[in-house]
């Protein structure tokens, strides 16, 4: 049987997407308004440019010949897979997706989604964090998913309350300075 009819297959061409940890059962795929529209155009750019465009190169590899050993046709197949893969896992992510504006907590005084809070920690050092949603998620940048054992510790402490953050060697105590809900930018 000639090469162009069997499947190409690759051991990576399932629809696991990256590396994020998966959403909590029975939760929803909390969201900010900034985070929801990273993802819609991301999702958008795919679509409508690297699509197309990567269509059109693999139509005209493929009309140049012989697919066996074309590097572009080859590479691009492979690219327009993983585009591919990337489009599904984005529209379910989209898809399941609740947009929480932390705008419209103002004045509440405890630690929900969205909220940016400062804290002390046991050795005297303040740190912010922003609780955001998993595909947000940069704790270089201080922005924590709310399904991290820090943000789950915070949720609905007030200000001035001790928690405790389980930690592999112990226990931290970490103490609320300031809660503040505002727009969050990615």
């Amino acid at each position: 049987m000639s090469k162009a009819f069997t499947r190409e297959t690759d051991d990576d061409d399932d629809d696991a997407g990256p590396s994020l940890p998966a959403i909590p059962a029975g939760s929803k795929n909390y969201i900010t308004p900034a985070g929801y529209r990273r993802l819609k155009e991301e999702y958008m750019h795919l679509l409508d440019v690297e699509r197309p465009a990567l269509v059109q190169t693999v139509a005209w590899a493929a009309s140049n010949g012989d697919r066996s050993e074309n590097g572009d046709y080859i590479y691009g197949k492979k690219r327009l897979r993983e585009i591919d893969r990337r489009l599904r896992f984005l529209a379910k992510r989209l898809e399941n997706s609740e947009v929480i504006d932390p705008e419209q907590r103002r004045g509440c005084e405890q630690v929900f989604f969205g909220a940016t809070v400062t804290v002390c920690h046991g050795d005297g050092t303040e740190r912010t964090y922003s609780i955001v949603g998993i595909d947000e998620a940069d704790a270089g940048s201080g922005l924590i998913s709310w399904v991290s054992p820090l943000a789950r510790t915070l949720l609905k402490a007030r200000v001035e309350d001790a928690v405790m953050l389980r930690l592999p060697d112990g226990v931290e105590e970490l103490v609320v300075v300031e809660i503040v809900y505002q727009s969050i930018e990615l």
